[in-house]
Formats: C-alpha cells, structure tokens, sequence
C-alpha cells in the first residue's frame, strides 16, 4: 500500500472517531435546551473538515517506536483535530472571515440564530468563541477517554497543557504585531507558536510520549517537526493569498483585510517602493477589498521577491526536516511515512 493509500484510511478512521464523538457532544448539548441545536450544527460544522495532518503525525510519533497500531491511540490523535478545530474557530473570529470551504464561518451563520434581536452581530460573534472554547473542553475529554492506559496519559498530559498554553501565545502574538512595522523574524516566532508548533512538533511529540519514547527520538520528533510546521504555514500564506479558493477554502483577501503580520507581508513591506509601500498601507486591513485590489497586491508581492524568498524559506525548512528525519531512530514504516508527510505539508503536492 502507497503512503497516500495508507494516509487516507487512517484519515477514514479519525473521521469516523471525530463523527461519532462530536455527534454524542452535539447531542448531549441540544438536549439542554432546542434554543442550542444551531450551536450543535456549527460544532459538526467546525470539526467535519481537515486533512487530518495532525492526527497523522500524532500516530506515526507512536509508531515511530514500534508500537502497534491501537484503536485507542487513534482516538487519542484525533482529540488534537478538535483542537485544531476550536484554533480555526477563534482565528475566523478573530479575523472577522466570512468564510471557510465555502460555509459561513461560525459568525457568520450563527446570525441567523438572533435575527430580529438586539445587536445579532455581536450576540453571534459571542456565541462563535463559546463554540470554540467548547470544541477546546472537547478535545481534552476525547483524549483523556480515549481508551488508552492512565500511565500512558500521563506521561502526555504535561504537553498537552503546553500545546494548549503555546497555541493561545501565537494568537496573542500575532494579535499584538497587527499593525506594527513589518518584521519577518517576528513574523516567524508569530507563526511558530500560532500554527508550527500544534500542527508538527507536539502531536508527534505527543505519540511518542504516550508510547513512552526515549529521550533522543523525542528530540528527533521536535528537530524534524518544528521546521515542518513552520514551513507548512509559509506554505499556507503563499496558498492564502495565491491559492485557489476552490482548493484552500480560504478568501484570499482574508490575510489582507485583517492585515495578519505574514512573512510573506513582512517581506514584501520590506522591499516595496516607497510609492508601493503606501499603497499597501492603504488597503491592509480594508474591509470588502474587490478582486482587482487583490490582485494588485499580488503583483507587487511578487515583483518584489517575496514569494520566492518565502518559497525559499520552505525549502530550507523542509531539508532540514528530511535531514532530522534521516538521523532518527525509528521504524522503517513510520520513516517512510512521516518522508511522504514532510513532502506533502511543505507542498501540498501528493
């Protein structure tokens, strides 16, 4: 079986845990009261998209020791979509995005829930972060029950509160950096603790502590994960704003009208003309761009090298991971499958 082959059962398999699980949730929450049944929907709507990435490092970090394949440990792997779920959630908030693969963000559909109350914009922007702080309380439930031994757990639990604390700093961070004069070394620590670190570093790191692995293969775990990560997301703000939207599922005026301190932005201010810099200046964080100001921004990304540095970046990142990869002691399969992993995260090229 080819590694995309295998990649796309184990990713069946998370579907199939996170479908029953957030059913359950969802439920048990519109039992409270029908009022919270749009609630449930936008739980499912949430947690029933992804490529399942995280999951799959989390996996492959147990198997990476020898461990077995265990129905418990994917359950466990599949808690840390949730809380990628809940991230996606709160960045839409947070970025005011009005949509993902298509759909109203949670926001933006839970409108409908306060039409003809006071004030439904707010009210929904409310009820979209209690949304994500629930998928966020989900997740620990789904990893905590997934069936695996309370030692095994434990010897995890320590970096799930870190994921968690790590993954709320990069938020804050980028929050912080909005607006000020463009910095592509803060613009890197932005995206390490925001995205890298939760997407690559920990899961992986997670299931080789769950299978209770050495020192040393932990240490290989965050040498080939954090450059992954980070070179995912350059990947993911190139694709933003050059991407198919049909493919992304992402506007690519997002980054744009919430004005996100990208790389790929701290690069192309970095290097624009004077006249060019203003004209950014202008249209970052306006609200409602049209396709012809986009695309304008596009031009003057390119024409000033940016994409290429930040393509260069990738590539730098995703040798360093391979280079990690070849020095680690683990499994043949979990060697070739995290190889495949490291391709497709830094190119999304099967």
């Amino acid at each position: 079986m080819s590694e995309r082959d295998e990649h796309a059962q184990l990713k069946e398999r998370i579907d199939r845990v996170l479908d029953s699980f957030v059913t359950a949730e969802a439920q048990a929450l519109a039992d409270i009261d029908a009022c919270l049944a749009p609630i449930s929907e936008q739980l499912h709507a949430a947690a029933g998209h992804g490529k399942r990435l995280r999951a799959a490092f989390c996996y492959w970090g147990w198997r990476g020791t020898g461990q077995p394949c265990s129905e418990a440990l994917v359950r466990a792997a599949a808690a840390i979509e949730l809380v990628h779920a809940a991230a996606v959630v709160h960045d839409d908030l947070i970025d005011h995005s009005r949509t993902r693969h298509g759909r109203p963000t949670p926001h933006i559909a839970l409108r409908e829930t306060l039409t003809g109350r006071a004030r439904p914009k707010a009210g929904a922007r409310a009820l979209a972060m209690l949304t994500g702080d629930l998928l966020m309380s989900m997740a620990g439930q789904l990893f905590t029950t997934s069936g695996l031994p309370a030692a095994f757990l434990n010897r995890a639990r320590p970096l799930w509160a870190v994921l968690a604390r790590e993954l709320v700093a990069g938020e804050c961070l980028e929050v912080l950096c909005t607006g000020r004069d463009p910095d592509p070394d803060a613009s890197v620590k932005v995206i390490r603790y925001k995205t890298a670190k939760y997407t690559v570093e920990h899961p992986l790191q997670i299931g080789g502590l769950l299978a209770g692995a050495p020192p040393r293969l932990l240490q290989a775990y965050s040498d080939y994960g954090l450059p992954l990560g980070e070179a995912f997301q350059l990947r993911d703000d190139l694709l933003g704003l050059l991407g198919d939207p049909k493919q992304t599922g992402k506007d690519p005026a997002d980054d744009l009208t919430a004005n996100r301190p990208t790389v790929l932005m701290a690069h192309t201010l970095a290097r624009a003309t004077k006249t060019e810099r203003a004209e950014l200046q202008q249209l970052l964080g306006q609200p409602d761009l049209t396709e012809q100001q986009v695309e304008r921004v596009r031009e003057i990304v390119h024409r000033t090298g940016a994409v290429t540095r930040v393509e260069d970046m990738i590539t730098a990142r995703l040798r360093a991971a391979h280079d990690a990869l070849a020095d680690a002691d683990l499994t043949g399969e979990a060697h070739r499958a995290l190889s495949a992993l490291a391709t497709y995260a830094a190119t999304r090229i099967h």
